[in-house]
């Protein structure tokens, strides 16, 4: 037996019969599919807090829940910027045969990203329901969708990765 797969391309324990340059362009574009739909839940809700200084209400906030709000206006330009950046490195980097950096480089603004996007929304959802509810209830609710996401971003990943070995 032989580990040449039909082809003729060594498989090199990696589950694939591909080619390292095969990898990266897959890797690549499983990266793109994820940084889309990442990128159309972080414009959505960078767009709900843009458009929070023109309500009505917007004058009532204290300063606590102003300070929360520049501050996850921050946090939402952050992450956009993260999302955006690998498509503006492989503009970069185009054609300079590095694409194995890109995918590596994409992957780490990526999980930035992802970090920035779970204080965002757990941010957000704690600057609602304070605003709706009260102080106590905001804290509440922005720690438990924090923990919530945590567990489903890291821990699950963790998890299976774990039953998968």
């Amino acid at each position: 037996m032989t580990d040449q797969p039909t082809g003729g391309v060594p498989d090199r324990g990696h589950g694939r019969p591909e080619t390292p340059e095969q990898r990266s362009d897959r890797n690549w574009n499983e990266l793109l599919q994820e940084l889309r739909v990442m990128q159309t839940g972080v414009q959505i809700l960078t767009g709900f807090l843009l458009i929070l200084p023109f309500q009505s209400r917007f004058g009532d906030l204290d300063d606590y829940q102003r300070t929360v709000y520049l501050v996850l206006v921050l946090v939402c330009v952050a992450t956009t910027g993260l999302l955006v950046a690998p498509v503006a490195l492989h503009r970069a980097l185009f054609r300079q045969h590095l694409k194995r950096s890109v995918v590596t480089g994409g992957d780490r603004m990526a999980r930035a990203g992802l970090v920035l996007l779970a204080i965002a929304l757990a941010g957000t959802a704690e600057l609602v329901f304070d605003v709706v509810v009260g102080r106590a209830a905001g804290i509440v609710v922005g720690a438990t969708s924090a923990v919530v996401l945590l567990g489903l971003w890291a821990v699950v990943p963790a998890f299976v990765r774990h039953r998968g070995r």
